[in-house]
């Protein structure tokens, strides 16, 4: 019997399917993005005491190819990466880079305090760092001998 895959074909079969369903369940409903959109970044979202970190792969664009939009407790990041242009005297033999409009909804873990949110592009990575409010940071309260 004939071994079908290798155990990186397998991981990268799992980790493609991974992010096609956090495409159908990460969706926010009540705006309709088309689930087949042919660009979706990769994305992790970080939790330390004092903010929440969104760290969004996104090569080849630029700062003004990305929108970050925060509602309550929702994060939304929109952008666009653009294709090059072919030339009719190129011949193209495979392409795989994908080019697009994409929407990202992040649902945050804790509150935050919107009018403190930072965004940056550097080294193609989208860094997006939000503050957490007192109330979300928490307090801890000293336990006394009585």
């Amino acid at each position: 019997m004939k071994q079908i895959g290798s155990a990186n074909g397998i991981l990268a079969l799992r980790k493609e399917m991974d992010r096609l369903f956090d495409r159908v369940w990460d969706r926010d409903w009540t705006e309709l993005p088309l689930i087949a959109d042919s660009y979706l970044p990769a994305l992790d979202v970080i939790e330390n005491d004092q903010n929440i970190l969104v760290k969004v792969d996104v090569p080849g664009m630029e700062a003004k190819d990305v929108h970050v939009t925060v509602r309550e407790n929702l994060l939304l990041i929109r952008g666009e990466k653009h294709s090059e242009t072919e030339k009719k005297d190129e011949k193209y033999y495979r392409v795989e880079r994908s080019f697009g409009a994409f929407t990202r909804h992040v649902a945050l873990p804790a509150a935050v305090d919107a009018s403190k949110v930072n965004a940056t592009v550097h080294n193609g990575v989208l860094t997006i760092t939000l503050p957490k409010t007192a109330a979300a940071k928490g307090l801890e309260v000293p336990v006394l001998t009585s």
